[in-house]
C-alpha cells in the first residue's frame, strides 16, 4: 500500500536524512521525501497497519529534525 503525506521540512539535506531514517522503520518498504513538493510518499509492507507504522516514522523523523511536521 502506498500513501502520500504532507510534510514540512526546512531543507533538502534534512529531507534526505528523514528519508533515510524513515526507511529503517519496521513496516516501511520504501519512502521518498520530496523537499520541493513538501510530500512524503511511503510504501508499506502488505501485512502492516499504516497508522501504527507512521507513528514510528514520525518519531524517527523527529530525531533528525525535531520541528518537522508530518500531517497524517
Amino acid at each position: 500500500m502506498k500513501k502520500t503525506y504532507k510534510i514540512e521540512v526546512d531543507c533538502a539535506n534534512c529531507a534526505d536524512k528523514m528519508e533515510c531514517a524513515a526507511a529503517k522503520v519496521a513496516g516501511v518498504e520504501e519512502v521518498t521525501v520530496n523537499f520541493m513538493a513538501q510530500k512524503m510518499i511511503v510504501t508499506f509492507h502488505e501485512d502492516t497497519d499504516p497508522a501504527a507504522v507512521m507513528k514510528d516514522v514520525v518519531k524517527a523523523c523527529k530525531k533528525v529534525e525535531d520541528d518537522c511536521e508530518i500531517y497524517l
